[in-house]
């Protein structure tokens, strides 16, 4: 990781836990915002944890993508938690076969890059 990319990583997190501190919850109560505030906080740190160990390039550079989408999103919604996607439902493919793996492979390919991480934490 150079140190440029470093910094960046660094200020990101610094970042997310400032808005861990100044966050207010969308219903105002005293519960639900030390909820959301610890809930923000302890899915940066598991996920800065999780990637500490990536040095490909292309990686880092995702990881922080999705790290900016997710904070853009959780400020503009004032919700912590990522959104849901709307897909179509797996019921419509047979149980087996191509058509099964061409809607996996589907979903897979839709997913949002601020819900890349999140499946594989949750």
């Amino acid at each position: 990781m150079t140190p440029t990319t470093r910094q960046e990583v660094l200020g990101l997190y610094r970042k997310i836990l400032q808005i861990a501190k100044n966050w207010q919850s969308a219903s105002g109560q005293i519960e639900e915002t030390m909820r959301e505030k610890e809930y923000i906080r302890n899915e940066a740190r598991t996920l800065f944890r999780k990637n500490r160990n990536v040095t490909d390039p292309k990686l880092i550079k995702q990881c922080i993508e999705e790290c900016e989408a997710r904070i853009e999103i959780g400020l503009h919604y004032n919700i912590p938690y990522p959104r849901p996607i709307h897909l179509p439902p797996m019921g419509l493919a047979h149980k087996q076969g191509r058509t099964l793996r061409h809607q996996e492979k589907l979903r897979k390919i839709s997913k949002p890059i601020y819900l890349k991480s999140h499946e594989e934490v949750s």
